[in-house]
């Protein structure tokens, strides 16, 4: 079973980072989260990004402050011995029972359980998450677009910047498949049933209308079968 997530899977830091480190982790994870940043592209709201936003500054609220993230580490069995206060201080170690700030600990293990489900669900949305540079030309050829040809689902992945293997790994379907279909490889592909599945597949991650161009390519293939 998969562990859950902590505090510091959210900022993505190692359990022993720096000051610098937790930082610096604070920045990436708030620029990438931002509405406006393109990895989000067409896959969450603003209110999803607000919630994630609202995890990473519980994160680093309590990650930044050492009294704070000493007493986090300590009810978690992580960083034992670690110097919290700097080189030169020496550190003052509590148990999650006689802390005078106990009721933190207790506060936190609700967050983190949240933090931790909000985190698994975003990590898997940005499995899909496409990186790439808009163009307004593209764009319109592909929201204008009838007759989806396996050259156009080619262009329309090479300008999204997936690659066959990535394709691959999301669609499920093998890269040799994939290749056929942009290739027009008819003797090639397999029953009608399963290229139409494929295709849709195929136009789901990378954003496009999958009805409509599985349609579009099964009467594309049609037609060159005569």
């Amino acid at each position: 079973m998969e562990k859950q997530k902590n505090y510091y899977d959210v900022l993505e830091i190692p359990v022993i980072a720096t000051q610098e480190d937790i930082q610096q982790g604070y920045t990436r994870a708030k620029n990438a989260y931002s509405h406006d940043s393109l990895a989000l592209y067409s896959l969450m709201t603003k209110d999803e990004c607000d919630d994630i936003l609202n995890v990473i500054e519980e994160a680093y609220g309590i990650i930044s402050d050492p009294h704070k993230r000493q007493q986090y580490d300590e009810a978690r069995g992580l960083n034992k011995n670690f110097n919290y206060y700097g080189a030169n201080a020496s550190t003052v170690h509590f148990s999650k029972h006689d802390s005078p700030d106990s009721k933190l600990d207790a506060e936190l293990g609700t967050k983190e359980k949240s933090a931790s489900q909000s985190m698994t669900k975003i990590v898997a949305t940005k499995k899909f998450a496409l990186d790439f540079e808009e163009k307004s030309e593209m764009e319109e050829r592909i929201s204008q677009g009838e007759e989806f040809t396996g050259e156009f689902l080619k262009e329309i992945r090479e300008y999204k910047n997936v690659d066959i293997i990535r394709l691959a790994e999301l669609t499920k379907v093998s890269k040799t498949y994939l290749k056929h279909i942009e290739e027009e490889s008819i003797s090639k592909l397999p029953a009608m049933v399963y290229v139409r599945g494929f295709v849709y597949q195929y136009a789901k991650c990378l954003k496009l209308n999958p009805e409509l161009v599985a349609t579009s390519y099964l009467n594309r293939i049609k037609e060159l079968k005569g």
